[in-house]
Protein backbone atom coordinates (compact mmCIF):
# COMPACT_ATOMS: atom_id res chain seq x y z
CA UNK A 1 0.00 0.00 0.00
CA UNK A 2 1.29 3.64 -1.19
CA UNK A 3 1.77 6.61 1.25
CA UNK A 4 -0.58 9.09 -0.80
CA UNK A 5 -2.47 9.75 2.64
CA UNK A 6 -0.15 8.26 5.34
CA UNK A 7 -2.64 6.87 7.70
CA UNK A 8 -4.87 10.11 7.57
CA UNK A 9 -8.16 9.19 6.93
CA UNK A 10 -9.93 9.65 3.34
CA UNK A 11 -12.00 12.86 2.92
CA UNK A 12 -14.99 13.92 0.72
CA UNK A 13 -12.54 16.42 -0.90
CA UNK A 14 -9.44 13.46 -1.86
CA UNK A 15 -9.91 12.41 -5.39
CA UNK A 16 -11.34 9.11 -5.94
CA UNK A 17 -8.50 7.63 -8.22
CA UNK A 18 -6.30 8.58 -5.59
CA UNK A 19 -8.10 5.95 -2.99
CA UNK A 20 -7.92 3.35 -5.60
CA UNK A 21 -4.36 4.10 -5.80
CA UNK A 22 -3.77 3.60 -2.01
CA UNK A 23 -5.51 0.77 -1.76
CA UNK A 24 -6.75 -1.37 -4.80
CA UNK A 25 -9.38 -3.01 -2.66
CA UNK A 26 -11.52 0.55 -3.01
CA UNK A 27 -12.81 -0.83 -6.52
CA UNK A 28 -14.74 -3.55 -4.54
CA UNK A 29 -15.93 -0.70 -2.15
CA UNK A 30 -17.49 1.23 -5.24
CA UNK A 31 -18.59 -1.63 -7.25
CA UNK A 32 -20.67 -2.42 -3.95
CA UNK A 33 -21.74 0.92 -3.67
CA UNK A 34 -22.60 1.02 -7.24
CA UNK A 35 -20.32 3.75 -8.54
CA UNK A 36 -19.10 2.99 -11.90
CA UNK A 37 -15.68 3.79 -13.02
CA UNK A 38 -14.77 6.61 -15.34
CA UNK A 39 -14.74 9.40 -12.89
CA UNK A 40 -11.97 11.12 -13.90
CA UNK A 41 -10.28 13.61 -11.64
CA UNK A 42 -13.44 14.26 -9.10
CA UNK A 43 -13.27 13.87 -5.75
CA UNK A 44 -15.13 11.56 -3.48
CA UNK A 45 -17.77 14.11 -2.46
CA UNK A 46 -18.98 14.94 -6.27
CA UNK A 47 -18.89 11.39 -7.38
CA UNK A 48 -20.88 10.08 -4.11
CA UNK A 49 -23.26 13.12 -4.85
CA UNK A 50 -23.53 12.38 -8.55
CA UNK A 51 -24.12 8.66 -7.95
CA UNK A 52 -26.43 9.50 -5.10
CA UNK A 53 -24.09 7.55 -2.86
CA UNK A 54 -24.21 8.75 1.05
CA UNK A 55 -20.82 10.35 1.75
CA UNK A 56 -20.44 9.68 5.14
CA UNK A 57 -21.00 5.77 5.06
CA UNK A 58 -18.74 5.09 1.70
CA UNK A 59 -16.13 6.76 3.78
CA UNK A 60 -16.45 5.01 6.77
CA UNK A 61 -16.22 1.53 4.61
CA UNK A 62 -13.45 3.04 2.46
CA UNK A 63 -11.55 4.08 5.71
CA UNK A 64 -12.27 0.65 7.61
CA UNK A 65 -11.01 -1.09 4.57
CA UNK A 66 -8.00 0.41 4.33
CA UNK A 67 -6.76 -0.03 8.00
CA UNK A 68 -7.44 4.01 8.52
CA UNK A 69 -9.63 5.82 11.23
CA UNK A 70 -13.21 5.86 10.33
CA UNK A 71 -16.03 7.68 11.22
CA UNK A 72 -19.54 5.84 11.87
CA UNK A 73 -21.43 8.00 13.78
CA UNK A 74 -23.08 9.27 10.92
CA UNK A 75 -24.16 6.94 8.46
CA UNK A 76 -27.20 5.30 6.57
CA UNK A 77 -27.77 2.25 7.41
CA UNK A 78 -30.15 1.69 4.63
CA UNK A 79 -27.37 2.04 2.43
CA UNK A 80 -24.69 0.44 3.90
CA UNK A 81 -27.33 -2.67 4.01
CA UNK A 82 -27.33 -2.38 0.17
CA UNK A 83 -23.70 -2.39 0.41
CA UNK A 84 -23.84 -5.68 2.28
CA UNK A 85 -26.48 -7.34 -0.37
CA UNK A 86 -24.45 -6.18 -3.47
CA UNK A 87 -21.48 -8.24 -1.81
CA UNK A 88 -23.22 -11.42 -1.19
CA UNK A 89 -24.26 -11.43 -4.93
CA UNK A 90 -20.63 -10.91 -5.78
CA UNK A 91 -19.26 -13.59 -3.81
CA UNK A 92 -22.44 -16.16 -4.64
CA UNK A 93 -23.01 -15.21 -8.27
CA UNK A 94 -19.62 -14.45 -9.68
CA UNK A 95 -16.86 -14.98 -7.37
CA UNK A 96 -16.95 -18.48 -5.67
CA UNK A 97 -18.57 -19.55 -9.38
CA UNK A 98 -15.21 -18.30 -10.74
CA UNK A 99 -12.82 -20.25 -8.92
CA UNK A 100 -14.45 -23.01 -8.87
CA UNK A 101 -14.62 -22.95 -12.57
CA UNK A 102 -10.98 -22.78 -12.70
CA UNK A 103 -10.12 -25.29 -9.82
CA UNK A 104 -12.05 -27.98 -12.22
CA UNK A 105 -9.55 -26.64 -15.12
CA UNK A 106 -6.41 -26.46 -12.41
CA UNK A 107 -7.21 -30.51 -11.16
CA UNK A 108 -7.73 -33.68 -12.47
CA UNK A 109 -12.16 -33.78 -11.66
CA UNK A 110 -12.38 -37.05 -13.99
CA UNK A 111 -13.19 -39.42 -11.09
CA UNK A 112 -9.81 -41.59 -11.41
CA UNK A 113 -7.77 -38.73 -8.52
CA UNK A 114 -9.26 -39.17 -5.29
CA UNK A 115 -7.36 -36.39 -4.10
CA UNK A 116 -9.01 -33.72 -6.46
CA UNK A 117 -12.55 -34.90 -6.19
CA UNK A 118 -12.42 -34.43 -2.28
CA UNK A 119 -10.36 -30.74 -2.72
CA UNK A 120 -13.58 -30.02 -5.33
CA UNK A 121 -16.37 -31.36 -2.88
CA UNK A 122 -14.10 -29.83 0.14
CA UNK A 123 -14.70 -26.30 -1.90
CA UNK A 124 -18.16 -26.97 -2.71
CA UNK A 125 -18.84 -27.71 1.23
CA UNK A 126 -17.34 -24.48 2.02
CA UNK A 127 -19.12 -22.63 -0.71
CA UNK A 128 -22.49 -24.41 0.83
CA UNK A 129 -21.21 -22.81 4.21
CA UNK A 130 -20.78 -19.26 2.46
CA UNK A 131 -23.97 -19.91 0.98
CA UNK A 132 -26.01 -20.56 3.88
CA UNK A 133 -24.34 -17.85 5.76
CA UNK A 134 -25.22 -14.51 3.75
CA UNK A 135 -28.39 -15.92 2.85
CA UNK A 136 -29.29 -15.79 6.50
CA UNK A 137 -28.33 -12.45 6.58
CA UNK A 138 -30.57 -11.49 3.42
CA UNK A 139 -33.67 -13.18 4.96
CA UNK A 140 -33.56 -12.27 8.60
CA UNK A 141 -30.84 -10.37 9.81
CA UNK A 142 -31.24 -7.84 6.74
CA UNK A 143 -35.33 -8.84 6.80
CA UNK A 144 -35.40 -7.40 10.55
CA UNK A 145 -33.32 -4.31 10.08
CA UNK A 146 -35.85 -3.13 7.24
CA UNK A 147 -38.63 -3.51 10.06
CA UNK A 148 -36.36 -1.26 12.09
CA UNK A 149 -36.37 1.28 9.60
CA UNK A 150 -40.20 1.17 9.32
CA UNK A 151 -39.71 2.16 12.87
CA UNK A 152 -40.55 -1.31 15.12
CA UNK A 153 -39.05 -3.35 16.86
CA UNK A 154 -38.91 -7.46 17.32
CA UNK A 155 -39.92 -8.90 20.60
CA UNK A 156 -38.34 -12.28 20.18
CA UNK A 157 -34.86 -10.85 18.01
CA UNK A 158 -31.95 -8.09 18.61
CA UNK A 159 -29.04 -7.81 16.59
CA UNK A 160 -27.04 -9.35 19.30
CA UNK A 161 -28.84 -12.54 18.68
CA UNK A 162 -26.84 -12.17 15.58
CA UNK A 163 -23.62 -10.65 16.23
CA UNK A 164 -23.52 -13.60 19.21
CA UNK A 165 -22.35 -15.66 16.91
CA UNK A 166 -21.43 -14.37 13.71
CA UNK A 167 -17.74 -14.06 14.80
CA UNK A 168 -17.96 -17.65 15.88
CA UNK A 169 -19.18 -18.12 11.78
CA UNK A 170 -16.50 -16.00 10.77
CA UNK A 171 -13.87 -17.98 12.58
CA UNK A 172 -15.93 -21.29 11.42
CA UNK A 173 -15.79 -20.36 7.57
CA UNK A 174 -12.02 -18.65 7.70
CA UNK A 175 -11.06 -22.30 9.32
CA UNK A 176 -12.61 -24.36 6.31
CA UNK A 177 -11.01 -21.97 4.03
CA UNK A 178 -7.14 -22.82 5.84
CA UNK A 179 -8.41 -26.42 5.49
CA UNK A 180 -8.87 -26.02 1.81
CA UNK A 181 -5.51 -24.90 1.07
CA UNK A 182 -3.59 -26.97 3.28
CA UNK A 183 -5.08 -29.38 1.59
CA UNK A 184 -3.99 -28.21 -2.09
CA UNK A 185 -0.76 -27.37 -0.82
CA UNK A 186 -0.16 -30.64 1.26
CA UNK A 187 -1.42 -33.51 -0.98
CA UNK A 188 -2.02 -32.60 -4.05
CA UNK A 189 0.72 -33.62 -6.49
CA UNK A 190 1.90 -30.47 -9.39
CA UNK A 191 1.11 -31.94 -12.81
CA UNK A 192 0.71 -30.47 -15.84
CA UNK A 193 -0.20 -26.72 -15.76
CA UNK A 194 1.32 -26.11 -12.01
CA UNK A 195 0.71 -22.43 -12.99
CA UNK A 196 -2.80 -22.44 -13.42
CA UNK A 197 -3.09 -24.30 -9.93
CA UNK A 198 -0.66 -21.97 -8.02
CA UNK A 199 -2.97 -19.38 -9.49
CA UNK A 200 -6.41 -20.53 -8.72
CA UNK A 201 -5.01 -20.72 -4.82
CA UNK A 202 -4.07 -17.06 -4.81
CA UNK A 203 -7.48 -16.42 -6.63
CA UNK A 204 -8.73 -18.49 -3.14
CA UNK A 205 -6.11 -16.60 -0.66
CA UNK A 206 -7.75 -13.71 -1.78
CA UNK A 207 -11.41 -14.57 -1.64
CA UNK A 208 -10.56 -15.68 1.75
CA UNK A 209 -9.09 -12.09 2.58
CA UNK A 210 -12.24 -10.40 0.73
CA UNK A 211 -14.58 -12.57 2.83
CA UNK A 212 -12.63 -11.54 6.27
CA UNK A 213 -13.43 -7.59 5.52
CA UNK A 214 -16.59 -8.39 4.29
CA UNK A 215 -17.47 -9.51 7.72
CA UNK A 216 -15.58 -7.58 9.92
CA UNK A 217 -17.48 -4.38 7.97
CA UNK A 218 -20.61 -6.31 9.34
CA UNK A 219 -19.23 -6.59 12.68
CA UNK A 220 -17.69 -3.35 12.97
CA UNK A 221 -19.91 -0.72 11.51
CA UNK A 222 -22.99 -2.48 10.43
CA UNK A 223 -23.86 -4.51 13.63
CA UNK A 224 -23.08 -1.07 15.67
CA UNK A 225 -25.42 0.76 13.40
CA UNK A 226 -27.96 -1.46 14.04
CA UNK A 227 -27.76 -1.04 17.91
CA UNK A 228 -28.04 2.47 18.22
CA UNK A 229 -31.12 2.21 15.89
CA UNK A 230 -32.90 -0.29 18.18
CA UNK A 231 -31.66 2.21 20.94
CA UNK A 232 -33.52 4.94 19.71
CA UNK A 233 -36.63 3.24 18.41
CA UNK A 234 -36.82 1.94 22.07
CA UNK A 235 -36.08 5.44 23.80
CA UNK A 236 -39.02 6.54 21.30
CA UNK A 237 -41.26 3.47 22.77
CA UNK A 238 -41.66 2.43 19.39
CA UNK A 239 -44.07 -0.91 18.85
CA UNK A 240 -43.20 -4.43 18.20
CA UNK A 241 -43.98 -5.84 14.96
CA UNK A 242 -44.79 -9.28 14.24
CA UNK A 243 -42.13 -10.72 11.89
CA UNK A 244 -40.68 -14.26 12.99
CA UNK A 245 -37.39 -14.95 12.61
CA UNK A 246 -36.19 -18.04 10.87
CA UNK A 247 -34.10 -20.75 13.30
CA UNK A 248 -30.28 -20.77 13.14
CA UNK A 249 -28.69 -23.82 11.35
CA UNK A 250 -27.28 -26.66 13.05
CA UNK A 251 -23.08 -26.29 13.61
CA UNK A 252 -21.47 -29.28 14.76
CA UNK A 253 -21.83 -28.28 18.19
CA UNK A 254 -25.34 -29.17 18.26
CA UNK A 255 -24.71 -32.64 17.59
CA UNK A 256 -24.43 -35.00 20.13
CA UNK A 257 -21.79 -36.83 21.37
CA UNK A 258 -22.44 -40.03 19.95
CA UNK A 259 -22.91 -38.48 16.81
CA UNK A 260 -20.12 -36.90 16.32
CA UNK A 261 -18.30 -40.27 16.95
CA UNK A 262 -20.52 -41.72 14.04
CA UNK A 263 -19.84 -39.43 11.49
CA UNK A 264 -16.13 -39.92 12.53
CA UNK A 265 -16.26 -43.10 11.96
CA UNK A 266 -18.57 -42.66 8.44
CA UNK A 267 -15.08 -40.38 7.48
CA UNK A 268 -12.99 -43.05 7.89
CA UNK A 269 -14.37 -45.19 5.61
CA UNK A 270 -16.20 -47.33 7.72
CA UNK A 271 -19.45 -49.43 7.29
CA UNK A 272 -22.57 -49.52 9.75
CA UNK A 273 -21.98 -52.81 10.86
CA UNK A 274 -18.05 -51.98 11.59
CA UNK A 275 -19.50 -48.98 13.00
CA UNK A 276 -22.02 -50.52 15.18
CA UNK A 277 -18.98 -53.35 16.28
CA UNK A 278 -16.56 -50.58 17.47
CA UNK A 279 -19.03 -48.40 19.30
CA UNK A 280 -21.14 -51.52 21.05
CA UNK A 281 -24.31 -50.51 19.34
CA UNK A 282 -26.47 -52.61 17.49
CA UNK A 283 -26.99 -51.92 13.24
CA UNK A 284 -30.89 -50.65 13.92
CA UNK A 285 -29.16 -47.71 16.56
CA UNK A 286 -26.60 -46.68 14.26
CA UNK A 287 -28.78 -46.64 11.02
CA UNK A 288 -31.25 -43.94 13.50
CA UNK A 289 -28.44 -42.10 14.45
CA UNK A 290 -27.52 -41.65 10.44
CA UNK A 291 -30.63 -40.58 9.81
CA UNK A 292 -30.89 -38.48 12.57
CA UNK A 293 -27.70 -36.36 11.31
CA UNK A 294 -28.84 -36.42 7.85
CA UNK A 295 -31.54 -34.69 8.85
CA UNK A 296 -29.88 -31.90 10.99
CA UNK A 297 -27.03 -31.33 8.60
CA UNK A 298 -29.21 -31.98 5.37
CA UNK A 299 -25.93 -34.28 4.44
CA UNK A 300 -27.07 -37.50 2.96
CA UNK A 301 -23.72 -39.27 1.42
CA UNK A 302 -20.60 -40.48 3.16
CA UNK A 303 -19.03 -37.72 1.01
CA UNK A 304 -20.49 -34.77 2.45
CA UNK A 305 -19.81 -35.89 5.86
CA UNK A 306 -16.67 -36.66 4.97
CA UNK A 307 -15.82 -32.98 4.34
CA UNK A 308 -18.18 -31.84 7.49
CA UNK A 309 -15.71 -34.04 9.63
CA UNK A 310 -13.06 -32.54 7.89
CA UNK A 311 -14.23 -28.42 7.87
CA UNK A 312 -15.30 -29.00 11.56
CA UNK A 313 -12.25 -30.38 12.82
CA UNK A 314 -14.08 -34.05 13.50
CA UNK A 315 -11.09 -36.19 11.71
CA UNK A 316 -8.37 -34.68 10.54
CA UNK A 317 -6.32 -34.89 7.03
CA UNK A 318 -4.43 -37.67 8.17
CA UNK A 319 -7.00 -39.83 9.49
CA UNK A 320 -8.97 -39.75 6.15
CA UNK A 321 -5.49 -40.11 4.46
CA UNK A 322 -4.60 -43.56 6.43
CA UNK A 323 -8.28 -44.80 5.78
CA UNK A 324 -8.67 -47.49 3.41
CA UNK A 325 -10.11 -45.81 0.51
CA UNK A 326 -6.67 -44.09 0.43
Amino acid sequence: MSTIFSQASYRATDPMRNLINDNGAILFVMSRFGIPLGFGDKTVGEICREMGVDTATFLAVANFTSGRKFDDGDISLAQLMEYLKRAHSWFLEFNLPAIRRKLIEAIDCSGKDEVALLILSFYDDYVAEVRRHMHHENSTVFAYVDSLMKGYLNRDYTIESFAARHTTRDSRLADKLAELKGVIVRYYPQEGNGDLLHSVLFDIINCESDIANHCLVEDTIFVPAVKRAEEALRVKGAGYGEESVPAEEVGAEQLSQREREIIRCVAKGMTSKEIADTLCLSVHTVTTHRRNIATKLQIHSPAGLTIYAIVNKLVSIDEIKSASRW
